[in-house]
């Protein structure tokens, strides 16, 4: 996606347009931060490749819902190869190919999918759109690039909202006011979707923020900027699709909507002793308790009626130790999820470390956790206290 800077009056050089294609390709917010090989075509089009990897060893304290054993496990928690470029001047486009948790559980030879596929029209820094498949404008940590987090990942559920998980299908117009200290997105797209559903209507969110010191000026963002910019951001979004569900199934009445709100706040402060960094965020999904009604519908996922928060912290040192650089992280999370059984509410903390060795290209992190449970499930290990242990390698090129 092009970098969203401030565009001048006057047309600039194609040259200069070409440059700011590519650094946008490098920056969009599926989450790459690198790139790889470009070509060009003719005066304005540009390919660039990139491959993005993720390999984790995880030691859990159960292995599966039905088994409490021990689990050490080995898996690629992201494989990607993207595509990103400018078809010209005024269009760009971006797709990437994805098989996640491959091998994760003995779930081997997942299949590849297309996780992103859109095209940008940037009309100006003020008026931009994107169409296709993409993250969802909700919540800032779903849009904050997997491959530049502050902790190990961002959350396993809480940030993903209950249609659409973290993508969905549409169209989105955005932009940037004030030199980009202030940027909009309004979304439309397919939301909740199926027979299941009581009347199909699109999916609607709206999102802004306001930034007090360096702008965030991409349609996504970054869990950390590593020390290269000064960063007090503020955030919200409203997320909203009518008759998502019936809350009598069988009697196929009842009909509820669905509406989700959240706040959040992003900083980063780099200083000679090292760089401070902090996030936190407020979430509530509320489909009308449709769990709790005469005969709920068997397919409403359990995040529903979902509300929790999270912070987040962490402090990279100023300087090298060894090759590279260290950053330490922790973080805490509390989930409600307003089920019948009262089972899944939980606290979530965890404390770890990124070794960078170049920067986000190629790090290797470390991150302990600790799980507990509000009510613990006796026949569903997963919803019991559980620690996990994970050891990660990124490679980005």
């Amino acid at each position: 996606m092009k970098r969203a800077t401030r565009i001048p009056t006057r047309r600039t050089t194609t040259t200069k347009r070409l440059a700011g294609a590519v650094a946008a390709a490098l920056l969009a917010f599926a989450g790459s931060a690198a790139a790889g090989p470009t070509i060009t075509f003719g005066k304005e089009g540009s390919l660039t490749f990139n491959y993005s990897f993720q390999g984790w060893a995880q030691d859990r304290g159960y292995t599966s819902s039905t088994d409490s054993g021990r689990q050490t496990d080995f898996f690629l928690r992201r494989n990607r190869l993207t595509f990103s470029g400018q078809y010209n001047d005024l269009v760009g486009f971006y797709a990437n190919v994805d098989a996640p948790s491959d091998s994760r559980g003995g779930d081997d030879d997942k299949s590849i999918f297309f996780r992103d596929a859109y095209i940008t029209v940037d009309h100006s820094d003020e008026l931009r759109f994107i169409v296709g498949r993409f993250k969802n404008a909700f919540t800032r940590e779903n849009l904050e690039a997997c491959f530049d987090p502050l902790t190990m990942d961002r959350a396993e559920v809480m940030s993903y909202t209950p249609w659409g998980g973290s993508r969905d299908t549409g169209i989105a117009m955005w932009g940037n006011l004030a030199d980009g200290r202030f940027q909009y997105k309004v979304m439309a797209s397919d939301g909740r979707e199926g027979a299941e559903v009581a009347k199909d209507s699109p999916r609607l969110t709206g999102r802004v923020h306001v930034s007090l010191l360096d702008p965030e000026f991409d349609f996504g963002y970054r869990g950390t900027y590593l020390g290269t910019r000064r960063v007090l951001t503020i955030g919200a979004a409203y997320d909203y699709q009518k008759s998502v569900a019936y809350r009598d199934f069988v009697g196929k009445s009842d009909t509820v909507d669905y509406k989700a709100w959240t706040a959040d706040v992003f900083f980063e402060q780099p200083t000679s002793a090292g760089t401070v960094t902090a996030s936190a965020a407020v979430m509530r999904y509320d489909t009308g308790k449709a769990h709790f009604g005469l005969s709920p519908d068997p397919n409403l996922p359990a995040t529903t009626d979902l509300e929790g928060w999270y912070v987040k912290a962490g402090y990279l040192l100023p300087g090298k130790v060894g090759p590279g650089r260290v950053q330490v992280f922790g973080r805490h999370e509390r989930s409600e999820y307003n089920l019948p059984s009262g089972y899944r509410d939980q606290k979530w903390d965890g404390i770890g470390v990124h070794y960078l060795i170049d920067g986000q290209l190629l790090k290797v992190s470390f991150e302990a956790a600790q799980v507990k449970f509000d009510v613990q499930n006796p026949t569903n290990p997963s919803q019991r206290d559980y620690k996990q242990y994970t050891l990660g390698l990124q490679f980005i090129f």
